[in-house]
């Protein structure tokens, strides 16, 4: 989640705990709209950290 609250901070602007907020309200909608087995695989990479980059592994998930 931090490479992800990272990027958003440097894209907006925004200092660290608002993109934090951005970030998880991002992330909560996913998990919401997203098919179950989509939405653990979201809740994997998040988890996952900085292991084979956070980014990348969201956007495995959809083809990327």
């Amino acid at each position: 989640m931090d490479e992800l609250v990272q990027l958003v901070s440097q894209k907006t602007g925004l200092p660290e705990p608002q993109a934090r907020q951005a970030a998880e309200v991002v992330v909560g909608f996913l998990k919401e709209k997203l098919p179950a087995p989509m939405a653990s695989q979201l809740d994997a990479a998040l988890q996952a950290g900085g292991s084979g980059g956070l980014l990348g592994q969201i956007g495995g998930m959809f083809g990327g």
